[in-house]
């Protein structure tokens, strides 16, 4: 049997992986705070049929024969470059500029981070997440404030009626990762922390190497949809190059069959 019809088939189920990939990132090229994904390939082993060294002949042969059986996916990574910035002019949408995560507490207890910074008001007048979730530490907005401002550095101050001045009602903390890409993705635009992303360090923004706030505006995601058309083309290519190949394969084998 030729080694030809295995090792075609495993770069047609790699590039399979690729376009599942490609196909997540289009389809959220409008989610805010996505970050897009790309498979990465490595080389199966390799069969030696004849290695280098001395023969028996006393010759050194300079090179060896091997055959390689073909690629897998080895990892799916993240791009966690910045998207773009759309304003929005909401009180309640915070753009993170640079690196760091928004912290969040779910029903269980856990912690989660995302990017999106599409905040909202609960029953408790707690700013969470669109699915429910709090920031952590939490921040609670007084019932009668008439305003909300929050600066670079997560400062919250709510301007409250007759009031002079602002009151500071909390500080929204920006939580940093050794390794981003170790990051599990839950859906629902929040990562967890695993063992290959390291321990999470929260803090201020602007400090430690974290980004900085930006009010009334939220990052979108950073898939470039015309750099996902070229993968997508490129991928449709190399699937069916390596279709070609289990066809070519298979006529020489009907033709060997035949001859015998």
């Amino acid at each position: 049997m030729f080694r030809s019809l295995n090792v075609a088939a495993t770069g047609m189920a790699a590039e399979e992986t690729q376009l599942d990939t490609i196909a997540n990132n289009l389809a959220n090229a409008n989610t805010a705070g996505y970050k897009k994904q790309h498979a990465q390939f490595e080389d199966l082993l390799y069969q030696t049929t004849r290695g280098s060294g001395a023969n028996q002949e006393g010759n050194v042969a300079p090179t060896m024969t091997q055959l390689g059986t073909g690629v897998r996916v080895v990892a799916t990574t993240r791009s966690f470059s910045q998207g773009t910035l759309q304003q929005t002019s909401n009180p309640m949408d915070l753009a993170i500029e640079g690196n760091g995560f928004f912290a969040v507490m779910r029903p269980n207890g856990e912690m989660a981070y995302t990017r999106s910074g599409s905040f909202q008001l609960d029953a408790q007048r707690r700013m969470t997440t669109a699915d429910g979730l709090p920031l952590e530490p939490p921040i609670t907005i007084p019932a009668n404030a008439t305003s909300v401002t929050i600066a670079a550095d997560g400062t919250v101050s709510a301007q409250e009626p007759g009031g002079q001045a602002a009151t500071s009602v909390g500080q929204i903390q920006l939580t940093t990762f050794p390794n981003p890409n170790g990051l599990a993705a839950d859906g629902h635009n929040v990562f967890t922390a695993t063992s290959a992303s390291g321990q999470p360090t929260s803090g201020a923004p602007g400090g430690d190497g974290r980004g900085t706030l930006l009010q009334g505006s939220i990052e979108g995601s950073n898939v470039d949809v015309v750099d996902e058309m070229v993968s997508m083309i490129r991928t449709q290519r190399a699937y069916e190059i390596s279709s070609k190949v289990i066809s070519a394969a298979d006529e020489m084998l009907r033709n060997a069959t035949q001859q015998q």
